[in-house]
């Protein structure tokens, strides 16, 4: 599936001779975070809401608030994580679409973009989700995935969920018909498996192990 299958070209732009009134019920009538501003098929930048909705002299000239544009936007060739990444990073529910000339083609929707990703074998196809951490000069992703297909699995994908205190966590993606022999292989390796596993053999031998000493303890 193409993503530029879904520019769309349904809300029209503003201009820098759209009035702030007719921007500020633009917003009102679409629920969006940003409209874009396009003069002679030139993309401009995007007017937040935010800021549009405060302006009180509504008659105003958008030209006079070229201040309050935002740069962001996507070309044809932006991956659909790549897209992800640019809505949270500007809160924005649309984005912009330029060409390799900069001219403007459209915009991309966030719930459609989303269900694209929803859609894709890395979220559909039937796996099991770990979660790992270890240090950082420790992380590898070609060892991860050597780790993985050595204990029979195929990785269909990895990325580093969180960072702190020197240490890195990453969710996996994997098809495997024996996951603990996967997990018992990456806690050789040092890494720590932060989610938590029915078939976890490992764990349900320190329970055990804590239910004996806890018995020992109250003899």
């Amino acid at each position: 599936m193409n993503i530029t299958d879904y520019i769309l070209k349904e809300i029209k732009s503003l201009t820098p001779k759209s009035t702030v009134e007719k921007a500020q019920k633009l917003f009102n009538d679409y629920p969006i975070t940003h409209f874009n501003m396009v003069e002679n098929g030139v993309f401009l930048g995007s007017f937040s809401e935010s800021d549009i909705q405060t302006i009180e002299n509504k008659s105003a000239l958008l030209s006079d608030y070229k201040h309050l544009l935002t740069g962001f936007f996507a070309d044809e060739k932006t991956p659909v994580l790549a897209l992800l990444q640019i809505f949270a990073d500007n809160d924005a529910t649309v984005i912009p679409v330029l060409d390799q000339r900069k001219k403007y083609l459209g915009y991309y929707d966030l719930c459609d973009v989303l269900d694209v990703f929803a859609s894709s074998p890395f979220m559909n196809e039937e796996s099991e989700t770990l979660v790992i951490e270890t240090v950082e000069n420790n992380f590898s992703m070609p060892r991860i995935s050597q780790i993985v297909e050595v204990s029979r699995g195929k990785l269909l994908g990895c990325y580093i969920s969180e960072k702190k205190a020197g240490n890195v966590q990453v969710t996996l993606k994997v098809v495997t018909q024996n996951i603990t022999e996967i997990i018992q292989t990456l806690r050789r390796y040092e890494y720590v498996i932060v989610s938590s596993h029915e078939n976890d053999s490992y764990l349900d031998d320190l329970k055990n192990r804590s239910q004996y000493l806890q018995k020992y303890l109250n003899i």
